[in-house]
């Protein structure tokens, strides 16, 4: 049975998101995009392989003023017009989050706009809002990112009960050091993706991770081992074969562990989200298998995975309507429990 709807705040919220390498603001009103203003940073950490922390934060102070006033320009608004300031708090770099946090602190405080602080992860969730609306619950949620992957039961609208997570390194992470290793850019997933489709996945052996166990966990470091060890046989194989071999093991695994979560607990719909949600094999295997058990799949766009504010100021407006406000205490943390609120 499908929880209700729960109310969503009626005014404009300004969300703005800093915990890593993207400078973001948007305007959404309701659970419509009015603006979307993204601030990239995958030039500055490119030659470093990844993302330097202290360098993302000083290129979030740079930018962020600029970004939130062409938000807001975007959508046609003054500060004025806001009804409130949403703003991640957590997970992430922590220099990186106060960045954030702080302006919209000091913005809260000189407009008197309300405040509140917003889980990342639980933004990724919401991305599917802004697109497909309100999801019906209980709802299976796999959320796949640079830094976390975990698997989620959500009975109703803020409740999150954690099913299996990564017991090593998060799927992203993995993509990032197997393009290193391959000689390719940074951000590797979308690096692999590219390299694999002239691959044939059959040509380079890989394990299966955590095959004689059962639950929903995930592991991805004998994946990233074994681009390791393909490289340094002789004769070497093709690298787009070792590409489509890493991204097809990593995508099965996904797969594998969220559709035995799906035939065990039956949701009413399956939700993907987090950066390497973009990945074409990952979107259309998932399809697959949601297709063949019957349960509605919702992917946001490519565009709505990777990192953004308007996921963070969708979340907002259903935190708002719920009563939920932020003090002036409200500070950056590293890590956030799944209830989306700071540890006490």
């Amino acid at each position: 049975m499908s929880g209700q709807i729960p109310a969503v705040f009626d005014r404009p919220v300004l969300g703005i998101e800093t915990s890593c390498d993207e400078t973001a603001a948007a305007v959404v009103e309701g659970i419509q995009l009015r603006s979307n203003v993204v601030a990239s940073q995958a030039d500055l950490h490119h030659r470093y392989g990844g993302v330097v922390p202290e360098l993302a934060a000083r290129r979030h102070i740079e930018r962020l003023v600029a970004v939130v006033d062409e938000a807001l320009e975007a959508a046609s608004l003054d500060v004025a017009d806001l009804g409130a300031v949403a703003v991640t708090c957590g997970p992430g770099l922590v220099g990186a989050l106060s960045v954030g946090v702080a302006f919209a602190k000091s913005l809260s405080l000189a407009s008197g706009k309300p405040l509140v602080g917003v889980n990342h992860l639980e933004g990724h969730i919401y991305a599917n809002v802004l697109v497909h609306g309100p999801f019906p619950t209980p709802a299976l949620a796999l959320v796949v990112s640079g830094a976390h992957t975990d698997l989620l039961w959500i009975p109703d609208y803020g409740q999150y009960r954690v099913l299996g997570r990564t017991r090593d390194d998060a799927a992203g992470e993995a993509f990032d050091k197997a393009a290193r290793a391959l000689g390719l850019g940074y951000p590797g997933g979308p690096e692999i993706d590219r390299l694999s489709r002239r691959g044939d996945p059959a040509r380079v052996p890989m394990p299966e991770p955590l095959a004689s166990e059962g639950g929903y966990d995930f592991s991805f470091s004998g994946l990233k081992t074994a681009v390791l060890r393909a490289l340094q046989q002789t004769p070497s194989p093709d690298p787009a074969d070792v590409a489509a071999a890493f991204q097809r093991a990593v995508v099965s695994h996904l797969v594998r562990r969220t559709v035995r979560a799906a035939e065990d607990l039956q949701p009413a719909c399956l939700l993907l989200g987090g950066g390497v949600a973009a990945n074409r094999l990952l979107r259309e295997s998932l399809g697959r298998e949601a297709q063949r058990l019957g349960i509605p799949l919702w992917l946001p766009p490519p565009w709505l995975c990777t990192d953004n504010a308007a996921m963070i100021a969708c979340v907002g407006a259903f935190r708002l309507a719920r009563g939920e406000r932020a003090g002036l205490d409200l500070r950056a943390w590293a890590d956030l429990p799944w209830d989306g609120l700071p540890p006490r």
